[in-house]
């Protein structure tokens, strides 16, 4: 792939040169991601470490735009022959590079036929639940995984005298009293609204989003997010929309600098948030779990995962793949597992790491930091918390998203939105389906 950037004369010159070379013997990996920033040197660091310790293969990692520029390029490149070896893809892709008919080679096939040791126990449940079949077959290795939580401007909560919520009802009052002191635009937010509102809402409390496991068992899963606990939870987000108690800020996370800010003293979004709210935020601040309504039995339940994972190429020589699954090793070890957790502030995908984190009292002065660990593993998850896997994901969230803000602009019912929106999601999984099911 290299070689089209030069010309012909140079391109010759260079291949004859290799071929001299003992280089030749090394194997390329070519590893695409979507990490800007902090976290992209983590993932320098991570393939010049794994580099560093062999000669056989070398990772080369390279950045390919946001997550759904970084599908959209491994998906076309491997219909024009050349697609990477290694490629991230955001939890919400998960269907889609399931349909992708040969592109993909899942993990679990991978590590049996290169003899990599593996064993998927070794993993946290509540992330590898999302990359699995029912059976437990591991379709695609996590690789940086985060929850929702509930940022909190501990100063603004002691000025007006408000303690943590932990329900959504304490919630509720929490913003009211914050909005009354100082805080008219904004007593409560969150970023994501379609992940916060409906999604995590429905794991956390126990109750589908849709059928089929939310799709893990089946893409003719059918919507079903339009229940009473769900329409109960957008009604009074309609309610305090009016005078701002709660303000509405966005579809994806372009609004989380109203928490950094001081302006939203109580935020729901990723725990990814982590870094910019250390680096920008200019007061005390924890994170703590997702609201729940005690009036529903069980609840809380556990959450769900965002993040991404890394999916194998179809269409690589045996040789390639044998140094894609000693890469996948190299990624599970322990130590390397805790390092990627206190640098990047996702989550460690294996117990051992987690038990090790805990045991170096990593969290004893950012307890935070193990808050969507918690959330995750609160519970044994069930087939409305292991995850979701629906077809066109980033689609449907807009089409979610478009008719809570009908909603909250006052032009539909909290119910009237919801039906409207699962009636044309499952419109667009019909769609999905065709295509998807040989």
């Amino acid at each position: 792939m290299a070689l089209r950037h030069f010309g012909t004369a140079a391109a010759v010159a260079l291949t004859v040169g290799l071929g001299a070379s003992p280089a030749l013997a090394v194997t390329e990996i070519q590893w695409w991601h979507a990490m800007t920033g902090a976290n992209n040197d983590v993932i320098v660091k991570l393939a010049n470490d794994f580099n560093a310790a062999q000669t056989d293969y070398k990772v080369i990692p390279t950045y390919k735009g946001n997550y759904a520029d970084t599908m959209n390029a491994g998906i076309a490149a491997f219909r024009a022959g050349n697609a990477p070896h290694i490629m991230q893809v955001f939890e919400v892709g998960t269907a889609t590079m399931m349909a992708a008919t040969g592109a993909v080679k899942p993990v679990y096939k991978l590590m049996a036929e290169t003899g990599e040791k593996f064993d998927p126990k070794a993993y946290l449940p509540a992330i590898t639940g999302y990359y699995s079949t029912s059976k437990g077959e591991m379709l695609s290795f996590p690789f940086n995984s985060s929850s929702t939580v509930m940022w909190v401007n501990l100063d603004e909560l002691k000025k007006a005298n408000v303690e943590i919520p932990k329900t959504w009802p304490e919630m509720f009052t929490a913003a009211k009293k914050l909005h009354d002191n100082g805080h008219a635009t904004c007593g409560f937010s969150n970023s994501w609204v379609t992940w916060v509102n409906l999604e995590q809402l429905s794991a956390w409390h126990n109750v589908p989003l849709s059928t089929k496991a939310n799709g893990l068992d089946g893409f003719d899963t059918v919507l079903e997010f339009n229940g009473p606990l769900q329409v109960k939870h957008l009604e009074k987000l309609v309610e305090l929309q009016k005078d701002k108690t709660y303000d509405y800020a966005g579809r994806t996370n372009t609004g989380e600098g109203r928490f950094t800010s001081g302006e939203c003293p109580l935020y729901l979004t990723s725990s990814a948030f982590f870094g910019n709210v250390k680096a920008q935020a200019k007061f005390n601040f924890t994170a703590v779990p997702m609201p729940y309504y005690p009036d529903v039995k069980g609840a809380p339940q556990n959450s769900i995962i965002g993040g991404a994972s890394l999916w194998i190429m179809g269409g690589k020589s045996a040789a390639e793949y044998k140094g894609v699954a000693k890469f996948l090793t190299f990624l599970s070890d322990t130590d390397r597992q805790v390092y990627i957790h206190k640098s990047s502030g996702y989550l460690p995908i294996t117990k051992a790491a987690y038990e090790k984190a805990k045991a170096e009292g990593f969290y004893k002065d950012q307890p935070y930091l193990e808050t969507p660990l918690l959330e995750l593993t609160n519970k044994e998850p069930t087939e409305n918390s292991r995850g979701l896997r629906l077809g066109n994901m980033v689609q449907l969230r807009d089409v979610w998203a478009e008719e809570i803000e009908q909603a909250l602009a006052g032009k539909k019912t909290a119910k009237q939105a919801l039906d409207a929106a699962v009636e044309r999601g499952n419109t667009m999984l019909r769609q999905f389906e065709k295509t998807a099911v040989k």
